[in-house]
């Protein structure tokens, strides 16, 4: 839970603080990489030492595809048999061998225990040219040539060495024929009725009129039908029942007819369909109480459910389950409703079990027993931590949190959640200038989360075939008190329902989420501050927010093998527009305001586009591209301080401290520990791009760019040089860095150091300054986009 109101940062300019060694560690961070990596470097370099009498390190090898014709897909090919090279290379990493002189380290007769951890952790074992067979490889490209309709194709190797480095390579040279080519592709005649189900499906996707032979399309097509088989009731039917002929004796040319049919003596309960003719379902199941729980049977929606005592709810539990009796047995349905019961948040596990019922060979139907068996997690839970933490504005303290769940509150898969956080932290190495020198923050939320949608009047369920929407109801409160500064108390609540609609789509709808923010003992340096920006002091004025938000999120980076992954995520803010109905509207200068509260009215609106490109092993080129605007009106000229946008900071423009950036131009005056406040604005715009590849193991490397800015529009500005305007372009703070991430089992641990390129907080003429020895530190936990 936040209230939205930051911490304070120091916004001098970044040369300034080290100038005055408000940041002494930066440049000694800086300077520590610099001198591992060349430290390093100097060790690495001279692995040939380590090398054995005879012996040459492979260092590289080489796939050239020549053709006498034009051949469709020439480079994925040359990709595939390039992969299939062994043994694999060794690799190098700024021209260095740093994993083999590890290696080679912890191989003397007293290596000591850092040669020995850093062997174990990065070392990798060398290889040489005696491991590399060449024609032993020779004949696994001339087997992957074939899977790929290459036949009778030369290939020959040619090997290559370096005397004075005492490294080697290889070269293979592949000189390819014409492939053969699809003539026709047809189905083999059978009485029995599975043939007329598998001529139904023939007419597919992936084995095409002219392609060429390929024998991972063979595959690829022998699981598909059994994908559409098995959705049609066929339970013991698998792809290893299928067999491929091709036959070439009836062309001269390269050319081959692909015939489909059962192999010889398959079993005959592969070849017939089969239904569910029992539901049996176990909402509390565990090994002790099985054999009791079957006494226990209440028939409800056509399905037998089992339960000493009520523990979840038949009503409640039945439109999670898609499995009926009299149904066709359906893959698709068993893992939809696996993942439908998953999404309520009560089971740790699911496991759902046919049993065949006494079928007769010779019938044409067989019959299933659907068994369901739900373990549940724990009813109740408590959990507690503390932690340390420290934030880029050089605030430190200890943070101490406590939860409690209750899952199952009213037998329906409600989950009820009320947690506490108490933290305080000190402003490390503050001056007798610097304001608010340390923190309080107390806050406790409660959460109540329903499987099901809460609404007044009746849907349509078939809308949510995917999966069923959640209702959540949340309270909080959050008391900050920042000490020589202001106190703040803020109340929340929201309702709103979340919604998977595929694997990919998500909807987030709060049709009610309302703030109420009330600032207090504000002192005099912070009364100062407000007195002279008029448009902060109203933002602060804007005590009540009450509006919806809604989310639309395309996540296509599931799909993690994928080479091309997309995200897409659209957020809508409204505020005010239903209070203005029962308080008859405002204006700036004259707010309404409702129970007694001045209340905000705004409307906003952002988007975030990523996209990854990953074309090989652990390497990819993310980039994000992010927009935003807020139009404050009718009671409001400025958005409310805790909805205006920021930039700067880990997951921003690295090479500025976060709320260091902008708006637009704008400087603040050395010194001023204040100005923080005033750099928000209505508009943000920012663009990253960034390299990642593996170092070794589980650490990556990156090296970045990032530019953005945010500004104020005309309307609402009072800030000099942070109106948005037509050379916004040349007014965006712009940095490129380097990071380390240790990604352990996708908890990514990130360390970026990135410095300023332009900075439009200096006069024209001098933004364009690459200040390397400036570089800003970044620690952050998951990856920026």
């Amino acid at each position: 839970m936040n209230c939205g109101v930051p911490c304070l940062v120091q916004k001098q300019k970044l040369n300034h603080l080290v100038k005055n060694n408000r940041y002494p560690y930066t440049k000694r961070i800086c300077c520590a990489l610099v001198l591992g990596i060349f430290l390093l470097g100097l060790s690495s370099c001279s692995v040939e030492r380590f090398i054995p009498e005879g012996e040459y390190l492979y260092t590289s090898d080489n796939v050239e595809v020549v053709s006498d014709t034009v051949i469709k897909d020439k480079g994925e090919l040359k990709n595939a048999l390039t992969a299939s090279l062994i043994p694999a290379t060794n690799n190098k990493f700024l021209g260095m061998y740093p994993g083999l002189y590890f290696h080679y380290k912890a191989q003397r007769e007293k290596p000591g225990f850092i040669n020995k951890f850093l062997n174990n952790k990065f070392g990798k074992e060398p290889v040489y040219l005696s491991d590399v067979e060449p024609y032993q490889v020779e004949d696994l490209i001339r087997g992957k040539l074939e899977n790929n309709g290459f036949f009778y194709s030369v290939v020959a190797s040619d090997v290559k060495r370096d005397t004075a480095n005492k490294e080697a390579s290889v070269d293979y040279r592949v000189k390819l024929l014409n492939p053969y080519l699809l003539k026709s592709y047809q189905l083999d005649t059978d009485t029995m009725l599975i043939y007329s189900e598998l001529k139904k499906e023939l007419p597919g996707n992936i084995i095409k009129d002219k392609m060429r032979f390929d024998l991972s399309a063979l595959k690829a097509e022998r699981e598909r039908l059994e994908r559409e088989l098995r959705s049609k009731g066929y339970y013991h039917f698998n792809a290893g029942l299928l067999i491929f002929e091709a036959d070439t004796n009836q062309y001269d040319t390269r050319r081959f007819d692909l015939f489909l049919r059962l192999k010889n003596k398959i079993p005959e309960k592969s070849t017939i369909p089969y239904k569910i003719k029992t539901v049996n379902i176990y909402p509390h199941y565990s090994v002790e109480e099985d054999s009791l729980s079957r006494k226990f049977k209440d028939r409800y929606a056509e399905k037998n459910y089992f339960q000493k005592e009520v523990f979840f709810k038949p009503k409640r539990l039945d439109p999670f389950i898609l499995i009926e009796e009299g149904d066709l047995y359906s893959p698709k349905k068993s893992s939809n409703t696996s993942r439908r019961l998953s999404s309520i948040g009560l089971y740790k596990f699911i496991n759902i079990e046919y049993n065949e019922l006494d079928t007769n060979p010779s019938d044409s139907l067989g019959l299933l027993e659907a068994n369901i068996y739900l373990s549940p997690l724990n009813k109740r839970s408590l959990r507690a931590e503390l932690k340390a933490v420290t934030k880029s504005n050089n605030f430190a303290g200890p943070n101490f949190s406590t939860s409690y769940t209750n899952r199952n509150l009213f037998g329906g898969g409600e989950i009820l959640d009320l947690s506490a956080n108490v933290g305080y932290e000190v402003q490390l190495g503050s001056t007798k200038q610097n304001l608010g020198t340390s923190s309080l923050l107390l806050g406790v939320e409660s959460k109540l989360t329903f499987p099901r949608m809460i609404l007044p009047f009746t849907i349509n369920t078939d809308w949510f075939d995917y999966a069923i929407p959640k209702t959540v109801m949340s309270l909080g409160a959050e008391y900050l008190n920042r000490s020589q500064l202001f106190s703040l108390t803020s109340l929340n609540a929201k309702l709103g329902y979340l919604w998977q609609a595929n694997r990919y789509v998500t909807h987030e709808f709060f049709p009610v989420e309302s703030t109420y923010v009330n600032l207090g003992n504000v002192t005099t340096d912070f009364q100062e501050v407000l007195d002279d920006n008029e448009f902060l002091q109203r933002s602060f004025d804007q005590q009540f927010i009450s509006g919806m938000r809604y989310s639309f999120t395309y996540n296509g980076m599931v799909d993690t093998k994928d080479t091309h992954q997309f995200y897409f995520n659209f957020n809508l803010d409204t505020a005010g527009n239903s209070l203005s109905l029962f308080s008859g509207g405002g204006s700036p200068d004259d707010p309404a305001t409702i129970f007694g509260l001045q209340y905000s009215q705004y409307a906003k609106a952002d988007v975030d586009v990523r996209y990854h490109f990953k074309f090989a092993k652990r390497q990819k080129i993310a980039t994000r591209l992010f927009a935003g605007y807020g139009k404050p009106y009718g009671n409001s000229d400025v958005l409310p301080y805790l909805k205006q946008y920021f930039s700067g900071g880990p997951y921003s423009v690295r090479a500025f401290q976060i709320r260091s950036l902008g708006p637009g131009t704008y400087t603040p005056e050395d010194g001023d520990q204040t100005s923080f406040y005033d750099q928000a604005g209505n508009i943000r715009l920012e663009a990253n791009i960034e390299y990642r590849f593996p170092l070794f193991n589980f650490v990556n490397g990156a090296v970045f760019g990032d530019a953005g800015n945010v500004w104020n529009a005309p309307e609402n500005t009072q800030l000099s040089g942070s109106r948005f305007e037509s050379d916004f372009i040349n007014e965006l703070g712009i940095g490129v860095g380097t990071g380390i991430r240790i990604d352990i089992q996708s908890f990514v641990i990130r360390f970026d150091l990135a410095a300023p390129i332009h900075d439009p907080q200096l006069d024209e003429g001098e933004r364009w300054d690459f200040r390397w020895d400036e570089p800003v530190f970044n620690f952050a936990i998951g990856y920026p986009f």
